[in-house]
């Protein structure tokens, strides 16, 4: 992995939920940790849920590996928040490739 590739800045959060004044449930994500990151790949795909059309954008980062990211945190990049669906190690768990998800599934 050449760090001359790592352009984007990304943040690893673990989301939680909290209470508003109001008594609502809000989430809300605690940064973990902030990366340089790689995109590598980008895509949308239009399909056919119950309520008709949904496009999912999904988005795949090459990160150094800083040890601990799972699917149960997600990744903020550009503004929006992406769910991780899968965390492949790479170069002998020197760096990690995270597929992911945009929440929400909007583009």
């Amino acid at each position: 992995m050449k760090s001359g590739k790592l352009r984007h800045h990304i943040q690893i959060e673990d989301p939680s939920v909290a209470v508003d004044d109001h008594g609502t449930p809000v989430e809300t994500g605690a940064v973990v940790y902030t990366l340089r990151a790689e995109v590598i790949q980008q895509t949308a795909q239009e399909y056919v849920r119950d309520r008709g059309d949904v496009t999912e954008v999904t988005v795949a980062f090459r990160v150094r590996n800083p040890g601990g990211v799972t699917t149960s945190h997600r990744v903020r990049f550009d503004g929006a928040a992406y769910d991780i669906r899968q965390v492949v190690p790479i170069e002998n768990g020197r760096g990690l490739e995270l597929q992911t998800v945009k929440i929400g599934g909007d583009a």
